[in-house]
């Protein structure tokens, strides 16, 4: 399985981005996307994930300010961020979980200054 994320870049605060990833390769029917995000000296933390199924979760510091969506005939899940703030400056990262196993991609940077 590979994952290929996109859609990084740099934004004032308030504005918007939205974050793609493409996966190719065994991907089953039965899996969960994606995004956790990484800042400059913190932990990687879950920023929200979706099920093939449509049932998603989200962080709390992220509720209302981003979507994430998917679209399963493409195997394509997509972040849209909205209203972000300097604090979700952070490398993001796109990921599968098919089974036991997770899958990460590359990594794209989302910068936003105040």
């Amino acid at each position: 399985v590979q994952l290929q994320a996109s859609g990084g870049g740099l934004v004032q605060a308030g504005g918007s981005l939205r974050l793609s990833c493409a996966a190719s390769g065994s991907i089953f029917r039965d899996n969960a996307m994606g995004w956790h995000r990484q800042a400059p000296g913190k932990q990687r933390e879950l920023v929200a994930d979706i099920t093939n199924g449509g049932s998603t979760r989200y962080s709390d510091s992220v509720k209302g300010r981003f979507t994430i969506s998917r679209d399963n005939a493409k195997n394509m899940v997509y972040l849209q961020m909205n209203s972000l703030k300097p604090e979700d400056t952070a490398v993001y990262y796109c990921y599968a979980q098919i089974g036991t196993r997770t899958y990460w991609g590359q990594g794209t940077q989302v910068t936003v200054s105040s």
